[in-house]
């Protein structure tokens, strides 16, 4: 088990801090009023979404301002993303985002100038999975998910795939295999770059994997800072989120392979 928390911002020499992941659980009831720190587009989306979509959505925004807050050092209230999908920041600018969220669970993920992508599922989840192996997965990858028969390794291809587009800026439709897994996980990737890395980890009764491209000051082994906050209040008040003890165990890591 580990974790930490981290409070850094970029240096004026140049270099960037590795990749870092925010986490938090969902708040309580949803106000029937948006906060008054939503951005406009944020609070037209809000209005149109159901109670439980609602919920996931304002808790995202939420951990968004906190994560840019501590990373850069700005008040949350100083945070936003860029409007419609928040793949990156506006205020403060330059860090990239990725959010993912599924059973009650929220991540974010930031990088100072380099894309990246996150991907939760429920490790309790039992999917029916062989369906989607076979329309939508590789003849490689078909094979060693059938002779190995564990949704569990299903789930963490799947996650590693959906990282993989987020943090590429393309959807699941017609790209699914932009990203092959093979057996044992070697990762092989359609992006000519050698720069590319993924690691995958359990956290809060979660599967997460992470996929980034590597800056020059990241260290080969080093694992992004994990971060869990408590939920945010009933009212969404944006006040420093408290750091709770992060429960994680590190599966693996892996250099993505340009495909030859």
């Amino acid at each position: 088990m580990a974790g930490s928390s981290n409070d850094f911002s970029p240096d004026s020499s140049g270099n960037q801090p590795k990749p870092a992941i925010w986490l938090c659980h969902q708040a309580g009831p949803t106000p029937e009023a948006p906060p008054d720190w939503l951005a406009f587009d944020e609070r037209e989306r809000f209005s149109g979404l159901s109670q439980d979509r609602a919920a996931e959505f304002l808790t995202s925004r939420w951990l968004i301002r906190q994560a840019l807050s501590r990373v850069s050092a700005e008040e949350p209230a100083r945070c936003w993303p860029v409007k419609g999908r928040a793949t990156a920041s506006e205020n403060p600018p330059g860090w990239q985002l990725s959010l993912s969220h599924s059973n009650g669970l929220s991540a974010c993920s930031t990088q100072y100038g380099s894309a990246l992508g996150i991907d939760i599922e429920p490790s309790k989840r039992h999917p029916q999975w062989q369906k989607v192996v076979k329309r939508w997965f590789s003849p490689i990858e078909q094979e060693w998910l059938f002779q190995e028969d564990d949704p569990h390794a299903f789930l963490w291809a799947w996650t590693l795939k959906e990282a993989w587009l987020k943090a590429t800026g393309r959807g699941i439709a017609g790209n699914l295999q932009t990203l092959e897994v093979r057996r044992n996980f070697e990762l092989y990737g359609d992006q000519p770059a050698d720069d590319w890395r993924a690691c995958a980890f359990y956290t809060e009764g979660f599967l997460c994997s992470l996929v980034y491209r590597q800056t020059t000051s990241d260290q080969p082994d080093s694992w992004p800072v994990i971060t869990l906050l408590e939920p945010p209040p009933e009212n969404y008040n944006l006040s420093a989120g408290e750091v709770l003890p992060p429960h994680w165990e590190p599966m693996f890591q892996r250099r993505i392979r340009p495909k030859r």
